[in-house]
């Protein structure tokens, strides 16, 4: 297969399954050319738990988007997710020494912003400036070439347990491919399924995954909170098998067949047949017992999610309320109980702003490996793609030949 230059990765590494999707950048903007996806079975929580299970369900997904695509696959944009991802505000300050600000000025006002203390085993992902503040003017979004004499910046610092980001990309790495960029989930679909309108002002971003549920409130145009809660579509399936006793197979596909999240919406008569374990008779079933059980979870997720907006100070200031996403986020009733539960207004958040297979992949389940795609090219078209090393030594090694390289 021929290599492309102008071609885009992004791989989701989910709970439940594993999305390639490449995306090619033309003038016109981003077109979907290619999709994989496998079954993902080495994970649980977002986090990696087999290697050796995740890498052939990679590598499945990978070979197949390659094939649609027609080109091969070298490097990749992956998202990272899991309850140890933790994220906080900084705000740093420095004296602008000509009067007029730098591109050097900005650099030192945001590693004065980082400068916290991270435990060691701890790596940070991301460093997102919220704003800048001249001599006291807030507000400011691009400070270079602007005149003051003390520059202040606002960021938003996301950071996740070091071995977890290094077994995502062992993972990568084993298949042969390099990884570009490891990205918050909830930020690459914020990227898909967001407007800037709705940033501007003010949306809690909630993308309902296999394992987790996560969440990004973005308020004035900049992410200002994010947080994961370990609830997702695979403990629906989980109460699913244990209520009607059923094996987990067959639960989660009861589940996508006939899974809805508010009981009012399933007439009485409804019955559904129900495998049994252990070689038992299949059982006939109210539908409506199944939606209870899955109602039941579903209050509880958004409960916590408006508990988790209640504990920040954004909570009133939403006006563009709750963008819903993510696989889970396609059963009949959620943005009814989404609604009740939140007391804010609901949408659905699709794939958005892409061409070529715009079909395939226009549905809530792939926000992600979308807007990984999407999150790519932009910083691809900033010159902002770099190889992300796997292991600490790795890194060290490369410095230190760069090192050696300035004077030989």
């Amino acid at each position: 297969m021929a290599r492309k230059d102008n071609i885009v990765v992004g791989l989701d590494i989910g709970t439940t399954k594993i999305v390639a999707i490449v995306g090619e950048v033309t003038h016109e903007g981003i077109d979907i050319i290619g999709i994989g996806q496998a079954p993902s079975k080495g994970l649980r929580k977002g986090v990696v738990i087999n290697i050796a299970s995740t890498v052939e369900s990679i590598q499945r997904a990978v070979e197949e988007a390659e094939l649609m695509a027609g080109c091969e696959i070298t490097s990749v944009y992956t998202g990272i997710s899991g309850g140890h991802i933790r994220g906080f505000n900084s705000h740093g300050i420095v004296a602008v020494k000509e009067g007029e600000i730098h591109p050097a000025d900005v650099a030192r006002v945001i590693d004065a912003a980082k400068a916290v203390a991270i435990p060691m085993d701890r790596e940070v992902i991301h460093i997102l400036p919220q704003e800048f503040i001249i001599d006291d003017q807030d507000g400011i979004k691009e400070p270079e070439g602007m005149h003051g004499v003390r520059l202040e910046a606002k960021v938003h610092i996301v950071t996740a347990a070091a071995t977890s980001a290094q077994n995502i990309i062992k993972c990568a790495n084993r298949t042969g491919l390099d990884v570009q960029s490891i990205v918050l989930q909830q930020l690459a679909s914020a990227e898909a399924v967001l407007t800037e309108d709705e940033k501007d002002l003010g949306v809690c971003l909630v993308d309902i995954g296999g394992g987790t549920a996560d969440i990004a409130i973005f308020s004035e145009g900049a992410i200002v909170h994010t947080s994961v809660l370990p609830l997702g579509g695979n403990h629906l399936t989980t109460d699913i098998a244990l209520g009607i006793r059923t094996p987990q197979e067959e639960a989660e596909q009861i589940k996508q067949r006939y899974g809805c999240a508010l009981v009012e919406q399933v007439p009485p008569e409804d019955m559904i047949e129900v495998p049994s374990v252990g070689g038992r008779r299949p059982r006939t079933l109210s539908r409506q017992i199944l939606c209870e059980i899955i109602e039941a979870r579903v209050e509880e997720i958004f409960q916590l999610v408006r508990e988790e907006i209640r504990n920040t100070a954004y909570e009133d200031l939403l006006a563009s309320g709750v963008v819903v996403t993510g696989g889970s986020a396609q059963l009949s009733g959620i943005e009814e109980i989404a609604e009740d539960v939140l007391g804010l207004p609901i949408r659905f958040g699709q794939p958005k702003g892409i061409g070529g297979l715009v079909d395939v992949v226009r549905s809530p389940a792939y926000a992600t490996a979308v807007g990984l795609v999407q999150y790519g090219a932009k910083e691809l078209s900033l010159g902002k793609g770099r190889r992300v090393e796997s292991s600490l030594y790795q890194r060290t090694t490369k410095k230190i030949s760069n090192w050696l390289g300035d004077f030989f």
